[in-house]
Parts: C-alpha cells; sequence; structure tokens
C-alpha cells in the first residue's frame, strides 16, 4: 500500500507515525509519502518518522517531498491535514471576530468560515491531482478543518472522499474508563454535524448505558465538556465540547478576551516539538506531543483505512453524505455519524428521531454550511456576507457586514479572488 499524507510537515505527524508503527499488521504500509511546501519541517517530521519506523521494526519505506503529483501517484489512500495560513491564520480566526462580539474559534463561527474560505480552494486542487494521478479507486480521508465544509467539497467534486474526526473516539475512550472496559466493546450513538454532535448512547453489550452514566457520573461529564450538568440531564445526552460555543457562547467570549490564544499556546508546543524532532537520538513520539491535540486521530485514521481497503464492514464514526439518514436535511449534506465502513464505501446506520431543539439547531448550522462552501467555491463578497448573516452565532445584518469587512481584512491575501 502506498499512503500519501498531505501536511505531512505538520508537528502532528509523528502521532500519525506512531500509530502506523503500532498497528502495522492492520495497514501493511509499503510507502508512505510525506507531502509539505516547507523544506524545514518536511526534514525534520521526515527524519523522526523514519526513526520511529525503524524502532518500531517497521518495513515501510518513508518518502518526502513537496511534489503533489510525485507525492499521490499511484496511491492507495490520500489523507488530507492541511493548514492554508498556518497557525498565524489561525491566531486571526480566534481574535478578530472579538471585534464585532463573537466568539474566535478555527472551526465554528466566523473563523471557522474562515478557515473553510482559506481552505476549500487548495483541497479541490490537491484532489484534482489525486483524480489524475492516484490509483483510480483510491480514497480522500481528510482530517481538514471544518471537516463537514471541506468533506461535502470533495464529494460534491465527485471525489472519493470521508472526513474524520477525533471527537467520537475520544468519548468512546473515556465511557470506556468511566465503565472500566475495553473501548472495543463501546458504541456510541453519536448525531449531528461534524464539531456539532451529541452522544445520545452509550452501548454497552447491547444495552444503553449513558443513563447510568449521566446518573452515576454527571459532574464528571459536565465539566469534561465545560456545560451545566443541568443542561446534560435536561438534554439527556453528551453534546460535544464544540456545544459549548452555542450553548455558552458569552461566557466563552469572555474566556476568550482575558486569554491567550489556542494558536499562540500550539506555537508555543510546536517550537519544542521541532527542537525535539531536530534530534537525531529521538525515535519515538515526545510526551508534549498530547498537548498539541487531535488525542486518537492515529488510530481512528488506521481503523478507516483498514476498513476501507480489507472490505472490513465494520461501524466507525465518519463524516459522510447525508442520504436520508436525517431527513430534515438533502441528501447531499455531509453529517457525522456511525456508519458501516467497507471497500465498496459508507453506509450511515439508521438515525432515531431527533428532538426539536436538535434538529433545529442542526439544520441552521447546516443551511449555514451550505452558503459557506458555496462562497468558498465561488467567491464574493456578497456570498460571504450571506453565509456569514446564516451563522446561528451572528443573525445580525449589522454585525454580519463588521465581521464580513474583518474577514476579507485578514484573510485576502488567501483568497484568490479577493486579492
Amino acid at each position: 500500500m502506498k499512503l500519501t499524507v498531505i501536511g505531512g510537515g505538520s508537528t502532528y505527524t509523528p502521532e500519525l507515525i506512531d500509530g502506523f508503527s503500532r498497528l502495522s499488521e492492520l495497514l501493511p504500509i509499503e510507502e508512505l509519502w510525506l507531502v509539505d511546501p516547507d523544506p524545514r519541517r518536511l526534514e525534520l517530521i521526515s527524519g523522526i518518522s523514519r526513526r520511529m519506523f525503524a524502532r518500531a521494526g517497521h518495513p515501510g519505506r518513508i518518502i518526502a517531498t513537496s511534489d503533489v503529483v510525485a507525492g499521490v501517484s499511484d496511491a492507495d489512500v490520500v489523507l488530507l491535514q492541511l493548514r492554508i495560513g498556518g497557525q498565524a491564520a489561525r491566531h486571526g480566526d480566534e481574535t478578530w471576530p472579538h471585534q464585532a462580539g463573537v466568539i474566535g474559534q478555527e472551526t465554528t463561527g466566523p473563523g471557522g468560515f474562515a478557515k473553510a474560505l482559506r481552505t476549500v480552494p487548495i483541497v479541490l486542487e490537491v484532489a484534482e491531482q489525486v483524480r489524475r494521478h492516484a490509483k483510480p479507486d483510491a480514497w480522500i480521508i481528510d482530517f481538514t478543518n471544518p471537516v463537514g465544509i471541506v468533506t461535502r467539497a470533495l464529494l460534491e467534486a465527485g471525489h472519493r472522499a470521508v472526513g474524520l474526526c477525533n471527537v467520537a473516539i475520544g468519548f468512546q475512550r473515556r465511557f470506556a474508563n468511566l465503565l472500566d472496559v475495553d473501548f472495543h466493546s463501546v458504541r456510541l450513538d453519536h448525531v449531528g454535524l461534524n464539531h456539532l454532535t451529541w452522544e445520545r448512547g452509550v452501548i454497552v453489550d447491547g444495552r444503553d448505558v449513558l443513563p447510568e452514566l449521566l446518573g452515576s457520573h454527571l459532574g464528571e461529564l459536565a465539566d469534561e465538556v465545560e456545560l451545566p450538568p443541568s443542561l446534560l440531564s435536561m438534554l439527556g445526552s453528551v453534546p460535544s465540547y464544540y456545544l459549548r460555543y452555542f450553548y455558552d457562547h458569552d461566557e466563552v467570549l469572555r474566556e476568550q478576551l482575558g486569554s491567550p490564544t489556542r494558536a499562540q499556546a500550539v506555537m508555543e508546543v510546536e517550537a519544542e516539538l521541532l527542537e525535539l524532532y531536530a534530534d537525531p537520538h529521538i525515535d519515538t513520539k515526545p510526551a508534549i506531543l498530547e498537548r498539541r491535540g487531535g488525542a486518537y486521530y492515529s488510530e481512528a485514521a488506521v481503523d478507516l483505512i483498514a476498513s476501507l481497503t480489507a472490505d472490513r464492514g465494520d461501524v466507525q464514526v465518519v463524516n459522510l453524505r447525508n442520504d436520508g439518514a436525517m431527513p430534515f436535511l438533502p441528501d447531499d449534506h455531509v453529517i457525522e455519524v456511525p456508519a458501516t465502513v467497507g471497500a465498496s464505501g459508507l453506509i450511515a446506520l439508521p438515525i432515531a428521531p431527533l428532538p426539536e431543539d436538535l434538529t433545529g439547531l442542526i439544520a441552521h448550522v447546516a443551511g449555514y454550511e451550505r452558503l459557506a462552501l458555496d462562497a468558498a467555491v465561488n467567491g464574493g463578497r456578497d456570498r460571504v456576507l450571506r453565509a456569514m448573516l446564516a451563522h446561528p452565532l451572528v443573525q445580525q445584518f449589522d454585525r454580519a457586514e463588521k465581521l464580513t469587512d474583518l474577514l476579507l481584512a485578514e484573510n485576502g491575501k488567501h483568497l484568490a479572488w479577493a486579492r
């Protein structure tokens, strides 16, 4: 198997390498290509990656290149983990929305919209090279945020693609620890859109134990997602952390105004990581990589790739076409739910009816996402303004106009149509 990582110079890549090394029997990689435009990062990341493979006795070759065509040629799987504009652009996403009284976040709200505008055109360019040069049945796995919008862009352009997020696998591990069971025995009733999801059930041995968890561990679960215990009790489910931006927006904004951004923290961690990666004696994943985020991503990626290529037909939480699973959304919208995964594709499991408050918020955000993708693909200030106004965290025209001007001022250099 040839597996290609676009954005292979990310400081997070050794997390992937660790998973590929530990789970080599599940995923027999013969060639791993790391593609990145940054030569220094590529040298450091490929160096530690090769040392990690060697330490694990992994027979696969690791090739580093800045050439996308060479990287994807004859690939079986292409994994996307891009960050257009780097952490500097992320810092902007996390700060300029504050000027209009809205939270700053890299995947949610106006900042997430800016990231979509920067990212979608580049992803589609890369995907076109995959179409031309990779194997005809190659899969594109998108871990690039905002995953839902980016995955829909790929699917709408006719690519064989699926989106992946680590929120569900994180909850699976957390619930397994609380229950003192093997995480493989835990199945989630996970529903929503990417970064807008709820855990409505925790199934162990065919029985939903979430009501018991909400009874015995309510405080712990509420603390973990930083939301009031009474809210979790009312919902009868566990919202993802990202729902805090909707359920507790004003408090999050107050916290953000008095704190460094996540981008600043990541930049500090990345500086430490790059220094460690440069050490020729280091051949294991550094412990501080945990501070970089993305826990369990490598295991989720290995599981997904293995099922797509070996036709295992198991159930995993992925981002895929709705196709009637949520009847209140268009078929071509992308949702994040459990699905059977095999070589022929992915099929969402049946979804029990959702309460009105969840369907309302999901439909509202889905409407924004569709307008956001239109703006990302076709450009134009009017499209940006319309999508901005449609976001549930904006919804006021004067605020939307101010946010649109701020977005374009901060991101114009990344948008071909705005230069």
